[in-house]
């Protein structure tokens, strides 16, 4: 069994659209062989003629329940997700890079499962996609799970439309009958009616209300909002508790027309497609990130431990004379309540103290492991949370000039994540979430740099620690005025796989005991007594005339994470704690 290495006294108390799915690895239900024709590249071919694969094979999974079985049974809908693909009909513009999507079926469907929806991406991706296919098992011949539908509606046909294109496409709606509901759309290469037998209609007590997500093509640039667009869809609800299921099929939608298809649901109570402990360690070590500082950071990450032992201190309002060291499990921390302001942690008072706690210990520091059910237990979500003691000055680019922003951004207690999503059917990694201020960005695994086998590289921004899938500058702003995220490679490299533990996965039970500083619902730092305006005005003094306004309108748009002005609550009391991660 695969054991994660103790880095604290902490140790001793202890998942959008994704286009993803590798054709080439047993994620097609029953493990079924997968197709060694993969297509040549040819010259100025697309990304979506070659196949996306990991650098490495998956590992062997230690045993378990149903985690990585190939089916998972959602309350008499047995559903497995199929990765390999026939194409039907392409075209070469419109979408997102204006490089056209690609439309298929999965195909083959094991026998006694079937097609519930075709599958589509936009040409600028490799092929890493996957639908879910179903099987009735309630036996049940008058009150299945699923049944035909009665007739198609063409929603679009492709024949007046002067794209390019691979001969036309029509994109039907499955009509279904009383009691049930669609949760995908055929496509043909041909106007006549697909066969009934074609696709199955879902009993509607097993679907979920679902919304449209990413574009995946339009015949613009743009998504014309009256016109026709292909969207991923997801759940409206998702969360550790939400039962909704994506099938991963597309929304094809006319203009502004309602949502025409629903999601899966399910209504098993059970989490045994859930991986156990052995099996999460054993995700974590074959997918940990490796997380790249800019070679100029100089505010490294902490244990938490580290941090408390080292002279944090617990304050309490009309006690401030009394700070109060903590423990190194923070044992003495206040626990439960909401963060009303009562408490807050603070560096510690001796000055060179401060400095030395402000930068860190990398040497010390691990990262610590949310895991939790997402999209109806089909997926798991490994939360992985990053501790630093203080959080730098913001830097600025102002067109041309690059400015420091003095206190701006400066607070004490800084908490980042990454998520990795990965499949409950197989243990294949299906994207990542960057988390990045006040939202994020989720990564297809397809798009996604890796090194040592298949971990993932991410880059914390200078001072901020915001993570990016790629180095180089973002810019939080517009108009060429904003906040500089700065990333680089470096060789400030942490590997979160050397150091972490699991602190939080409720669907395990007592397996998991949860460290005190985790239910510590306060501040990890103080309000910052400065007046944000006075900071700016002393940036504007260095800038033209012309630029004074658009800074100061820039700044004063930017979320209270970018700013700084007191420090963060801990990993449990952000939103992504009991929701789906924020884009």
């Amino acid at each position: 069994m695969l054991v994660p290495s103790p880095f604290t006294l902490l140790a001793l108390l202890t998942s959008s659209i994704f286009f993803g799915f590798n054709t080439s690895l047993m994620g097609n239900c029953l493990n079924l062989p997968s197709s060694t024709n993969v297509s040549k590249k040819i010259s100025k071919s697309l990304p979506i003629e070659t196949l996306f694969k990991f650098p490495s094979s998956l590992p062997t999974w230690p045993p378990g329940e149903g985690f990585a079985s190939g089916t998972i049974d959602l309350g008499g809908l047995q559903v497995c997700q199929i990765s390999s693909f026939t194409k039907i009909w392409a075209t070469h513009e419109g979408g997102p890079d204006v490089s056209g999507a690609t439309f298929f079926e999965p195909s083959p469907v094991p026998e006694g499962f079937f097609m519930l929806g075709c599958y589509s991406q936009p040409n600028n991706l490799p092929l890493f996609g996957w639908v879910l296919a179903g099987k009735d098992i309630t036996e049940d011949p008058s009150n299945g799970a699923l049944k035909q539908p009665i007739d198609y509606t063409l929603v679009w046909s492709s024949e007046s439309s002067k794209i390019k294109q691979d001969g036309n496409g029509y994109i039907w709606l499955p009509t279904p009958p009383n009691g049930y509901k669609a949760v995908g759309h055929v496509v043909t290469n041909s106007p006549e009616k697909p066969s009934l037998d074609k696709i199955r209609c879902v009993r509607a007590d097993l679907t979920d209300v679902c919304e449209t997500e990413a574009w995946i093509w339009g015949i613009g640039k743009e998504i014309d909002t009256n016109g026709f667009n292909v969207f991923s869809s997801r759940p409206t609800n998702r969360g550790p508790q939400a039962l909704g299921v994506s099938s991963n099929t597309f929304v094809a939608q006319n203009g502004g027309a309602a949502l025409s298809l629903a999601c899966l649901k399910n209504v098993k109570t059970n989490l045994s497609s859930m991986p156990n402990l052995s099996q999460v360690q054993a995700l974590f070590q074959a997918y940990s990130p490796l997380i790249y500082f800019h070679p100029d950071e100089q505010y490294l990450p902490s244990s938490v431990s580290w941090f408390f032992t080292k002279g944090a201190l617990l304050y309490k309002r009309g006690e401030e004379s009394k700070p109060v060291p903590i423990e190194p499990t923070g044992s003495n921390l206040p626990q439960g309540g909401s963060n009303d302001g009562t408490y807050w942690l603070d560096l510690p008072v001796d000055a060179a103290a401060k400095e030395q706690v402000k930068k860190g210990d990398l040497q010390d520091a691990g990262v610590y492991l949310h895991v939790k059910p997402m999209l109806g237990a089909t997926f798991t979500d490994i939360a992985i949370w990053v501790f630093y003691p203080f959080n730098g000055p913001a830097r600025a680019k102002v067109e041309l000039i690059n400015i420091s922003l003095g206190k701006i951004g400066q607070h004490v207690g800084d908490w980042e994540h990454l998520t990795l999503r990965v499949s409950n059917f197989n243990g294949e990694l299906k994207g990542v979430y960057f988390s990045q201020h006040s939202g994020g960005t989720w990564v297809s695994a397809s798009e996604l740099e890796f090194q040592n086998g298949n971990k993932a590289v991410t880059y914390a921004s200078l001072h901020g620690h915001a993570f990016y899938p790629k180095p180089g500058l973002v810019l939080q702003g517009n108009g060429g005025i904003g906040i500089r995220n700065d990333t680089a490679t470096s060789k400030v490299v942490m590997d979160s796989g050397v150091r972490f533990v699991v602190v939080a996965a409720d669907y395990l039970g007592s397996t998991i005991v949860e460290p005190p500083w985790l239910n510590y619902a306060r501040k990890w730092g103080p309000k910052i007594d400065y007046n944000i305006d006075e900071e700016i005005k002393k940036v504007e003094k260095l800038l033209p005339g012309k630029l004074k306004t658009a800074f100061e309108k820039v700044v004063k748009s930017l979320p209270s994470e970018v700013l700084g002005e007191e420090g963060p609550t801990g990993p449990k009391m952000k939103p992504n704690w009991s929701g789906d991660e924020k884009v």
